[in-house]
């Protein structure tokens, strides 16, 4: 083990999942597509770098040393902060000027980092001050809610929010719920069935681009 993981629910409208990571030794990591975004505190060597990251359109290996002490904001599909366009975020994180060893900077003022416990109070403060808002629209396309909008427009309101098209995030999201189905005990030629696609090569391409693994690979890795 080279990291310790642990992350835990949030009652923020906003949020997905809070997760953070200690590294116990140097190594890396496979990091799956994820069609949400982060915020992402970064402690390292006694400095602290904030990064707001985006969606993720393909699996990526991220190194990490040992000390490093990372705190993780996963946000739900449809939060959003218009001072980010999410369509130059994709694949890409941008960091926040730092305003003293604890603060970074943004919208003209200093904030203080968040740390696990307090996160909530941070991201009410930025919903506040219209800095973190929510797309109604994303939300109640992704729950199935959705009537009288035409595609076009819930793609606008996707790529906005998002950065992705509603279609890229289907495959992502079909892609993870593949690879859970195959860490469930699910055989592969019943997962290539239960996640709809087409065949088994099928199956392989999209979770070597999107998990990072094949699905043998997945399979031996619940046997480990």
């Amino acid at each position: 083990m080279t990291v310790i993981y642990e992350e835990r629910p949030s009652d923020s409208p906003f949020v997905q999942t809070i997760w953070h990571v200690c590294a116990v030794s140097d190594g890396a990591d496979i990091v799956a597509a994820d069609g949400s975004w982060d915020i992402i505190i970064t402690h390292r060597n006694g400095k602290t770098e904030l990064k707001v990251w985006g969606a993720m359109t393909q699996a990526a290996l991220i190194d990490h040393y040992e000390g490093d002490e990372v705190l993780g904001i996963r946000f739900k599909l449809g939060a959003f902060m218009p001072h980010f366009p999410a369509d130059t975020l994709v694949d890409f994180g941008i960091a926040l000027p730092e305003a003293t060893s604890k603060s970074f900077w943004l919208d003209g003022s200093a904030w203080q980092f968040p740390n696990f416990e307090n996160v909530e109070t941070f991201l009410a403060r930025l919903a506040r001050k219209q800095l973190l808002i929510s797309d109604p629209v994303v939300e109640s396309t992704m729950q199935g809610h959705l009537k009288g909008v035409s595609p076009r427009s819930i793609q606008r309101y996707f790529q906005r929010s998002t950065g992705l098209t509603q279609r890229s995030i289907f495959q992502i999201e079909r892609a993870r719920q593949a690879a859970a189905l195959l860490q469930e005990g699910v055989t592969i030629p019943d997962t290539v069935d239960l996640a709809g696609y087409t065949d088994q090569p099928h199956l392989t391409k999209a979770l070597k681009r999107y998990i990072g693994l094949t699905p043998a690979q997945i399979v031996r890795m619940r046997w480990a």
